[in-house]
C-alpha cells in the first residue's frame, strides 16, 4: 500500500503508474486508498456506477482504507520533498538516479552480488561510473505503454514539445495507451503538437514497450522511454533503454540527450 502526503497529492493517473511498479517490491499488487481525488476522477466515466448506483458505490469505496491501528509486515518512509525527476542508468527499474545526477559506482555497492549486477548493467548500457546523465546522447525517444501514455502524460509531454523540434537524428514515437485516450488527445489537438515537433503519432497499443510484433529501435540503439521496464533487450535485441517520465522523454528528444524537464531546451 502506498500512502502519505506525497501520494495523496498525486493525480489518479500518476497513482496508477506507481502501482504498476509494485511488482518491483515483489508484490502481487499495489494499492492507494481511494479518496476524493479518485471519486472525482471516476464520476461520469464510462463503466463507472451511475444514477442510483453511485452513492452505494461511494459508500463502499470510502471503507477501503487501512485502519489507523493497522499493522504491516514492514513500513518504509521516503522523504519526497527534494525528489527530482528520475531516469534509469542500468537494466532494472531500481537502477535510477536524479536526471541531474550521475551514474553510480559499483564499488559502492552493498554486497558482491549487487556490485556484479551493476557492473553487468554498465557493460550492457555502455556507461561508466561518474558519467553525468545529462551527457548521455540518445538515438530515440518513446512515449507509450500502460504506465505513462495516458491523457495527463500526453499533456505533460506536449507542454514541453510545443514550439520545439525533435533533435536531428533522433527517432521519436508516441503511442497513446488506448483508443479512448488517443481520441481525447486528438480532440485537444495534442496529436498536432507531437507531429509538428517531429514525433510519429501512432495507433494505441503496446507497441515497442516490449518488442511487440518484432519491431525494434535497433541493435545497440539508446532509447529514452516512458515505459515501465528496461531489462536487457526489452525493446528489441541489444536495445538500451533509459526509463523516464513523459516530460523528461520529450525534453530529451528535443535536446538529443537526456534532459531535465524542469529546464526545457531553449527555455
Amino acid at each position: 500500500e502506498f500512502g502519505g502526503s506525497a501520494v495523496r497529492s498525486l493525480p489518479v493517473e500518476a497513482r496508477l503508474t506507481l502501482c504498476n511498479l509494485a511488482v518491483e517490491f515483489s508484490a502481487f499488487s499495489g494499492i492507494v486508498a481511494p479518496d476524493d481525488t479518485v471519486f472525482e476522477y471516476l464520476a461520469g466515466r464510462p463503466y463507472a456506477p451511475a444514477g442510483a448506483q453511485w452513492e452505494p458505490a461511494l459508500w463502499h469505496w470510502r471503507s477501503l482504507y487501512s485502519d489507523a491501528d493497522a499493522v504491516f509486515d514492514r513500513e518504509l518512509s521516503v522523504d519526497c520533498r527534494q525528489l527530482a525527476p528520475m531516469v534509469t542508468w542500468g537494466t532494472s527499474p531500481q537502477h535510477g538516479v536524479a536526471v541531474d545526477g550521475a551514474v553510480p559506482n559499483p564499488a559502492m555497492a552493498i554486497d558482491a552480488d549487487t556490485r556484479q549486477a551493476m557492473e553487468r548493467a554498465l557493460s550492457y548500457m555502455d556507461l561508466r561510473p561518474g558519467q553525468r546523465m545529462a551527457d548521455i546522447a540518445i538515438d530515440a525517444a518513446f512515449i507509450g505503454s500502460c504506465t505513462n501514455s495516458r491523457l495527463s502524460d500526453l499533456r505533460s509531454a506536449a507542454g514541453v514539445l510545443a514550439g520545439r523540434k525533435v533533435a536531428p537524428g533522433v527517432t521519436a514515437i508516441c503511442v497513446p495507451v488506448s483508443s479512448a485516450v488517443k481520441r481525447a488527445a486528438e480532440a485537444e489537438g495534442l496529436d498536432r503538437v507531437f507531429r509538428e515537433a517531429g514525433f510519429e503519432w501512432r495507433e494505441s497499443g503496446c507497441s515497442m514497450c516490449f518488442y511487440a510484433g518484432g519491431e525494434s529501435f535497433g541493435h545497440r540503439q539508446r532509447v529514452i522511454s516512458s515505459t515501465n521496464r528496461n531489462f536487457e533487450s526489452r525493446q528489441g535485441p541489444q536495445t538500451r533503454t533509459h526509463l523516464a517520465g513523459p516530460a523528461t522523454v520529450a525534453a530529451s528528444a528535443v535536446l538529443g540527450r537526456i534532459a531535465d524537464p524542469r529546464r526545457p531546451p531553449g527555455a
